[in-house]
């Protein structure tokens, strides 16, 4: 039922012209209400505090379909926004919610008690923050906290675009008040923010990748040149059986994630961030590879703006940075093989995780 709402939805209000508004400026409210009249923007959320209380595999059709359609909306940080305060017990705010990692980006310092808490410090890079008003930050002792982001001038906030022309704004607090704060729901899953949302950007980069797949195979055979169509050429069908591969590889690393991630009712983190790491190097290496061959298959109308392939590759590559790039998360598997030695690799590589070493999300 969730797979058939968001299919529906998103393929029946999001197209060219809606994605071509959003880059000039305009808002799409409308898309948002009916996200929230369907309540996938808590999907993920516990029953209690009014979501659906799925499971990440259960919401993976969402992930995928945002990808897929290039939804301008900040739908996945909004969901795992509301699955953290929802566990944590803070009540879940209404609208779209952004998410302040605690990465190396980041310099947010806080006082106060847990009932007086305030933020200084900046953050750069945050993805939707001028399009929230409200955020949830990760603070350095593995607490979360709600903050409002529209608090004058406690809060500044710089606006700045990504590749994909989707914000990704600098912050920079002066004393920012806390609404809520809390222990980090899971805390057997290191920086819940970080990861978490590199589970969500490897779902929503396979769902843009199948389009892209889609895309240069229909190309292929509608293209004809020299009397036949391109994709009949013996070295265009290699591409497009490369391009098959790549996605199908990075479709399962990103299922793998799913399936060994806590939610609202599975607490089980032992193979959470080694699967999640394994996910977001195997999708960031598959989007390089995807749109070289997409871009290759098209040609140079593929690079024109007036071409729709734009929309998606341009995802990718603005994706493949966030969260933690491939090459972050590659460093944390490398050095906890390290220290694992020899005789710890075959089992972390079969049990998905590295025993008793830690393997912590990049900073």
């Amino acid at each position: 039922m969730i797979e058939q709402t968001a299919t529906r939805l998103f393929g029946d209000h999001v197209n060219r012209a809606l994605l071509e508004r959003f880059e000039e400026g305009q808002k799409p409210a409308r898309l948002w209400q009916l996200v929230v009249e369907n309540g996938l923007d808590l999907a993920l959320a516990p029953e209690a505090a009014g979501g659906i209380g799925a499971s990440w595999n259960e919401a993976y059709p969402i992930l995928r379909a945002l990808g897929y359609h290039q939804v301008p909306l900040p739908l996945a940080e909004t969901m795992i926004a509301a699955l953290l305060l929802g566990k944590a017990g803070i009540e879940i705010p209404a609208g779209p919610i952004a998410l302040i990692d605690e990465g190396r980006d980041n310099s947010i310092q806080y006082s106060g008690a847990a009932g007086a808490t305030v933020l200084d410090g900046s953050a750069r890079r945050v993805a939707w923050a001028s399009e929230c008003r409200w955020a949830v930050a990760a603070l350095n002792d593995c607490d979360i906290c709600l903050v409002d982001i529209s608090q004058g001038p406690t809060v500044q906030v710089t606006r700045q675009r990504n590749q994909a022309r989707e914000p990704q704004d600098d912050l920079r607090f002066e004393g920012a008040r806390v609404a809520a704060r809390a222990a980090n729901p899971f805390p057997a899953l290191d920086a819940p923010l970080r990861s978490f949302g590199a589970l969500a950007k490897s779902a929503m980069m396979v769902g843009a990748m199948e389009w892209v797949l889609e895309q240069s195979t229909q190309y292929a055979m509608d293209r004809v040149q020299f009397g036949r169509a391109i994709g009949k050429n013996q070295a265009i069908q290699q591409s497009l059986a490369l391009l098959a591969g790549e996605v199908a590889c990075a479709r399962a690393a990103a299922l793998v994630a799913a399936s060994d991630s806590p939610s609202a009712l599975a607490h089980d983190c032992a193979a959470a961030l080694f699967s999640i790491a394994v996910a977001k190097i195997r999708v960031g290496e598959a989007a390089t590879r995807a749109t070289s061959i997409a871009h290759q298959v098209h040609g140079a109308i593929g690079f024109t703006y007036e071409h729709g392939l734009n929309y998606a590759t341009r995802r990718l590559w603005a994706w493949r940075e966030a969260c933690g790039a491939d090459a972050f998360w590659a460093e944390q598997l490398g050095r906890a093989a390290i220290a694992a030695r020899a005789g710890g690799f075959w089992p972390a590589v079969t049990h998905r995780h590295f025993g008793g070493q830690a393997l912590r999300a990049p900073r």
